[in-house]
């Protein structure tokens, strides 16, 4: 079962001169109270949804470097993320993907600059200093939370959000609780990943891919509306 830690409403600025055009312009953005999971969900969480409902199994289910049910469930599509919100969504206890802008809240935390969610440079506990690529994704509870009680967040793996990607969303976006355009062809996913040669991402870089696909090193964290 998830455990989830309260995100505070508030403003940040969102984006980064630093990477990519899509990361463009800098814009101040307003999020209401939402709740995040601290922890992405695991293999366990993942294996109960599977039992309970008989759900195709992710990309490379059976390879050893993925099995520890402590690890990140990997190799979900965006597709499967949300069967398994709707799947763990009974009554009051709805959940569902983050926003993209909600996702920049909870890594940044009040420390709107910083380049990572634990300040500018790579906090020491990340395995190998974040070089990688490594065998496979590492324990969720690894590390130090963040300001607001999040683990592993922009780093061990790509984690899927709501929103469709545009590159030129930024220019044109909401500036309250902003939820991406109304179509598009990629769904965004945020962090670092394993397998790539920096295992930690910047808080601000943002990534897309077709919501159908499945990738050994992309999974999903679920968060809760606060009314």
């Amino acid at each position: 079962m998830e455990i989830f830690s309260m995100i505070p409403a508030g403003c940040f600025l969102m984006g980064s001169r630093e990477g990519q055009e899509d990361e463009r312009p800098i814009h101040r953005v307003w999020v209401d109270t939402f709740k995040l999971s601290i922890y992405p969900v695991t293999r366990r969480e993942y294996t109960d949804f599977i039992k309970a409902t008989g759900h195709e199994i992710p990309r490379d289910w059976t390879v050893p470097a993925f099995s520890n049910p402590e690890l990140p469930v990997v190799g979900v599509s965006w597709d499967d993320a949300q069967d398994y919100c709707a799947w763990r969504s009974t009554g009051e206890r709805t959940v569902r993907l983050p926003t993209e802008a909600e996702w920049e809240r909870a890594a940044r935390g009040t420390q709107e600059m910083w380049r990572y969610p634990w300040g500018n440079s790579i906090p020491k506990w990340i395995p190998k200093d974040g070089q990688g690529p490594l065998e496979g994704p590492w324990p969720v509870w690894l590390g130090e939370s963040n300001e607001f009680g999040i683990y592993g967040i922009a780093t061990n793996i790509h984690e899927w959000c709501n929103d469709w990607h545009s590159r030129d969303f930024y220019r044109t976006s909401q500036n309250r609780n902003p939820t991406g355009p109304v179509e598009g062809a990629r769904r965004v996913s945020r962090g670092g990943a394993w397998r790539h040669a920096l295992t930690i991402s910047r808080t601000a870089a943002r990534s897309k891919l077709d919501p159908a696909f499945r990738y050994s090193d992309y999974g999903f964290r679920v968060a809760r509306s606060v009314i």
